[in-house]
């Protein structure tokens, strides 16, 4: 059994924090709920987030990176999944605002003030969207749009996000599909085994 199977352990034993600033996001009450979130689902198998999160950070272990980048994609990891559990999902029509990615900045900017960093936490999904409306929705035109404005909002970053994005995608059970349409088609990123 690896950490991130052993249910006995406390979520700070099982992330390993590496800096102050990670120990004191983990200590956290509304981290600590948010970590504790979650039952097991399709993309999700490992159930509460707390896991899933151990899944990306030991990506984050595999791959090149320099130490600020790797920083800077753990803490990502950390938050970008954590504020699930206050997710409104069924309001109508849907709040940006209580999207769990949107609430997972607005906690961080609590602690951190570096806006590529929260620009990449609120925007982790985006990829996935735009994949999702071009190839699954058949949304082309807002598909089209979208992914622009993905392309403008990451131009300066978009290694980084390919980093992050990777290392959440090739997790638990999720469906890979728009990994490989971003490896094949995002121009200026470097590819990565994973």
């Amino acid at each position: 059994m690896n950490r991130a199977q052993d249910k006995t352990l406390m979520p700070i034993q099982i992330l390993e924090p590496e800096t102050d600033l990670e120990r004191q996001l983990l200590s956290d009450q509304r981290m600590l709920e948010g970590l504790d979130w979650g039952k097991p689902r399709f993309g999700h198998p490992e159930g509460k987030v707390l896991f899933h999160i151990r899944e990306v950070l030991d990506n984050i272990d595999r791959i090149p990176t320099y130490p600020e980048q790797r920083q800077k994609l753990r803490l990502a990891a950390l938050v970008h999944d954590t504020f699930k559990y206050q997710e409104a999902i069924f309001p109508s029509p849907r709040s940006w605002e209580q999207n769990h990615a949107h609430l997972a900045r607005k906690f961080l900017s609590e602690f951190v003030d570096d806006e590529s960093l929260l620009r990449l936490v609120e925007h982790h999904d985006e990829a996935y969207y735009v994949w999702r409306s071009l190839f699954l929705e058949q949304y082309q035109a807002r598909g089209k749009e979208r992914l622009k404005q993905f392309k403008n909002l990451f131009q300066d970053q978009m290694q980084e996000y390919y980093l992050f994005f990777k290392c959440d995608t090739r997790t638990g059970d999720k469906n890979q599909a728009p990994l490989v349409w971003f490896e094949s088609s995002m121009e200026g990123i470097n590819l990565i085994p994973l």
